[in-house]
């Protein structure tokens, strides 16, 4: 068991609370909202959070062909969400009605059977996307397809924005992609790693399939004491740096 302090806890203090120029960043406080939902009413965001992590999962329109297999899609991978500990809603900016109508054809298009038992929120003004950065307020009144308002936001227990991804409408979402982010993040968040590019298929070659990395917080002391099985990848510069760890080791329950 790994008794180092998470080395995200100092990065994160590297952010600020909110952006000066109130544009919704990395490491901002997300904003707050109430809406209403094919769940009942959403008092709050931040209530809902209620400490736990959560995806805020964005479309720009009821019946549109791309997110209605997103949804299908996020439906199936809802019961595994929900064991990580993360909290699922999306966001259409149509009203609660439209969405429950929609909802009839996500079920009947998704090749599975599933069922829809996260909430869909309804931001018809379009006022909450405008909030998460994915409108121009110039475009708040217009009638046209808000396509810009397609991101998925993932957001730690701090109510902190971990991490955000924007599609275009022609490019459907993986959410094999948005699991494996959400993986990583909590991975990071418990333990001093980083998760390195492609990972968890990384360093395959030199025997070291989903290993990590140590975080620069990590001194060479304690990957000593913590991590005595570490490997030091070489490389021409002699600058240990690159220093992977068996992810399998840690207690990620803790």
């Amino acid at each position: 068991m790994c008794n180092v302090k998470s080395g995200s806890e100092t990065y994160a203090k590297l952010y600020p609370e909110f952006s000066s120029d109130g544009v919704l960043r990395l490491g901002n406080l997300v904003p707050d909202f109430s809406a209403d939902t094919t769940m009942g009413p959403m008092k709050s965001f931040h209530e809902w959070i209620e400490g736990k992590w959560a995806i805020l999962f964005s479309h720009p329109a009821d019946f549109t062909p791309v997110c209605t297999t997103e949804i299908g899609r996020l439906a199936l991978k809802y019961k595994d969400l929900e064991k990580k500990g993360v909290k699922l809603a999306t966001l259409s900016a149509d009203p609660v009605e439209s969405h429950n109508k929609w909802l009839e054809d996500v079920v009947a298009h998704c090749e599975n059977n599933v069922t829809i038992d996260f909430p869909i929120i309804a931001d018809p003004t379009r006022e909450i996307s405008v909030k998460y950065g994915m409108l121009d307020p110039n475009n708040l009144d217009l009638e046209n397809l808000p396509l810009t308002i397609r991101a998925v936001f993932i957001i730690g227990p701090d109510k902190k924005l971990k991490l955000s991804l924007n599609y275009p409408a022609s490019v459907g979402r993986n959410m094999d992609e948005i699991v494996r982010c959400v993986d990583a993040l909590q991975l990071s968040a418990k333990h001093s790693v980083a998760t390195p590019a492609n990972w968890p298929y990384n360093h395959d070659s030199i025997g070291k399939k989903g290993w990590a990395f140590l975080l620069p917080t990590v001194t060479p002391e304690d990957a000593k004491t913590h991590f005595p099985d570490h490997h030091s990848c070489k490389v021409p510069s002699g600058v240990d740096y690159l220093r992977l760890t068996d992810v399998s080791k840690l207690n990620l329950n803790n």
